[in-house]
């Protein structure tokens, strides 16, 4: 009976490390592996595919038909069943697309006036804002139906406010919405219990806020371009731990394993149109500018060594690419033309 006993704790471990090993090999491939950008452009009603081994546009596609003109709006990408997510705010619905062909999966139904949406790593689950009804539709990824739809915090919502931007922590556990529209200095960031979908904390922010994470600390960094503050808090509690002066903060991205955090100054003119910050300090590393004006949203590839701008606008077709060295500083590497308005975008392998 000992002997099974040590057979199977053995046994339990050489899995253990298995799956552990796997995982690792897995995230490293996902890494070094050429992938995809995919753009919502929200003026044409489709999604551009760039290749990020090339920075050539490899395939453009048209969100289905609905009873208005298709307007996407933010991608998000899970591994958990290979969906790219697109949000179609004209239409209060969210396209699931197979990420190997881009074929159309599902459409899901959402509230009115789809704006920010986020995954957490492991995919279980999306969330949506509606700012429209002022509520936040959550989805399983997976079976690709809706969990649930709640309201945000009437207290909020009777001064003005309306959900913006989301993001979920990296184990899943809560999720931080910021909410704008607000009389006065001050938007909102709102922590809540993922599992529940309860309001846990709250903290005032600048105007105009985002947010964006690493696991590498417990911080966000929220970027309001109405103050032109990039804040820094504590995800545990919303505890206020620094603020940066970056003009027309706007746009926030870094990789989940990422040290540096990236946001684009929307106003700008595309001078100073992308800031770098370095986490361990929370100081600023440089910035660069960006060839056209209104640099919108980033992503990056999973190593962190590219980085892709949007350009906003109903007439712009334009994604600026930068290559990112050793300093950390994005350098110009490119363009590419897509449709109009490009709006959101995602990395996706």
């Amino acid at each position: 009976m000992k002997n099974k006993k040590v057979l199977f704790i053995l046994l339990f471990l050489l899995t253990a490390v298995f799956s552990t090993s796997l995982a690792l090999a897995q995230s490293q491939a996902a890494e070094q592996a050429p992938g995809r950008i995919v753009v919502a452009n929200r003026a044409s009603g489709s999604i551009s595919v760039i290749s990020t081994e090339t920075d050539e546009l490899i395939g453009t596609y048209d969100l289905p038909a609905g009873e208005n003109t298709p307007e996407p709006m933010y991608v998000v990408y899970t591994r958990q069943g290979s969906h790219v997510f697109v949000g179609d705010r004209a239409n209060n619905r969210v396209v699931a697309f197979d990420s190997r062909d881009f074929s159309v999966d599902a459409l899901i139904p959402a509230g009115a006036g789809i704006f920010h949406m986020w995954a957490d790593p492991r995919g279980t689950q999306l969330w949506v804002n509606n700012d429209i009804d002022n509520t936040i539709t959550v989805i399983n990824p997976r079976t690709l139906h809706v969990r649930a739809t709640f309201d945000l915090p009437a207290d909020l919502v009777a001064m003005g406010g309306k959900p913006h931007d989301v993001i979920l922590d990296p184990q899943g556990r809560y999720a931080y919405v910021t909410m704008l529209g607000f009389a006065g200095d001050s938007d909102y960031l709102l922590q809540y219990d993922a599992r529940t979908f309860t309001e846990l904390n709250r903290a005032p922010v600048g105007k105009d806020p985002h947010v964006s994470l690493t696991s590498h600390n417990n911080f966000l960094y929220v970027p309001a371009q109405g103050s032109n503050l990039v804040s820094v808090f504590d995800r545990r509690d919303l505890t206020l731990v620094d603020e940066i002066t970056v003009p027309g903060a706007h746009g926030a991205g870094m990789p989940l394993q990422g040290q540096v955090f990236y946001t684009t100054n929307l106003s700008g003119g595309g001078t100073d149109g992308l800031f770098a910050i370095e986490l361990r300090s929370n100081t600023i590393l440089g910035s660069v500018d960006t060839p056209y004006a209104v640099p919108h949203n980033i992503a990056l590839t999973p190593a962190g060594d590219k980085l892709y701008v949007t350009h906003s606008g109903g007439t712009s077709d334009k994604v600026t690419v930068y290559e990112i060295g050793s300093d950390h500083l994005p350098v110009l590497a490119g363009e590419v033309t897509v449709e109009f308005n490009p709006f959101g975008l995602s990395y996706v392998p």
